[in-house]
């Protein structure tokens, strides 16, 4: 929901982001222009996605529901989410930390009448909380498959990456119908749980350097491949990076994601199959 992307010549060390929901991902594309440092140098990018269209379905003991929310359905539910990058890098290696995190929640309440009788003094209310989770933290490692000669009018370099994926998703709805005439604290049902699994990630991420400010990078990676169950995820980031100097840059660009989990649980089916897209905005920072 791998949300980052960064794009910066090799001269300005190692650019990180990250991809929400969900979030969101800036290509870190490091100085194409000069050979490569022998130093170990390091980026933090937090980052904001912004889905301006969900679609999908969520599934929660065996029954399935629609999803069609906008950006202003998912604020609306929004809870917290917070979404960050880590990258170290030396010379044509590198290794990334990438964490993710997203809470959304609904409650719904109505009071019930009897429908043979309204004027009968009866009443009931039902309650309904929806709260869904969904988190990862990759780590994966990285290698500078190829970078143009120095010199070039416009450099580009293109890194290749794989590693693990750990992954948390909850879906959980919790019901209580209360009846005036009972006391106590009515009929209580939960339903869906937490579901937790690894997976194997592999990717890719290329930029070119168009001027010495403005880098322009494609990111894409896949994990799952049915690993920890039905699972598949992926994500698709077009975007630009904005150097401000050696040290600070901002990126931004337009952000595809998905993601087709299922597995089975003691009351039913439990499974999340939703597609995600829309710009992000991240801010990087190196040392």
């Amino acid at each position: 929901m791998d949300s980052a992307m960064e794009i910066r010549p090799l001269r300005y060390g190692p650019v990180v982001s990250f991809v929400f929901l969900a979030a969101i991902y800036l290509i870190p594309i490091t100085s194409l222009a000069q050979g490569a440092e022998k130093e170990w140098e390091y980026s933090l990018t937090p980052y904001l996605f912004l889905p301006v269209a969900t679609e999908g379905t969520s599934t929660v003991a065996g029954t399935e529901a629609d999803l069609d929310l906008d950006l202003s359905d998912v604020l609306d539910i929004l809870d917290i989410a917070f979404a960050t990058r880590f990258e170290a890098r030396r010379d044509r290696f590198g290794i990334l930390a990438d964490l993710y995190y997203v809470s959304l929640s609904m409650d719904q309440g109505a009071t019930l009448k009897p429908a043979v009788n309204p004027e009968l003094d009866l009443t009931a209310t039902l309650n309904v909380d929806v709260d869904v989770r969904q988190g990862w933290l990759s780590l994966q490692g990285m290698y500078r498959a190829f970078e143009s000669s120095v010199g070039a009018k416009y450099p580009w370099a293109l890194d290749l990456s794989a590693g693990a994926r750990w992954n948390y998703l909850k879906q959980e709805i919790d019901t209580n119908l209360g009846i005036d005439i009972f006391p106590g604290p009515g009929i209580q049902q939960s339903l869906g749980g937490t579901e937790t699994w690894w997976e194997p990630v592999v990717g890719f991420r290329t930029g070119i350097e168009v001027s010495s400010c403005l880098t322009l990078a494609l990111r894409a990676d896949v994990g799952g491949f049915g690993a920890g169950g039905d699972d598949l995820q992926w994500g698709v980031l077009v975007g630009a990076e904005r150097a401000f100097n050696d040290r600070h840059a901002l990126r931004f660009g337009y952000l595809f994601y998905g993601i087709d989990y299922a597995t089975s649980r003691a009351d039913g089916r439990f499974a999340y199959d939703i597609d995600q897209h829309g710009p992000y905005l991240a801010y990087s920072w190196r040392w």
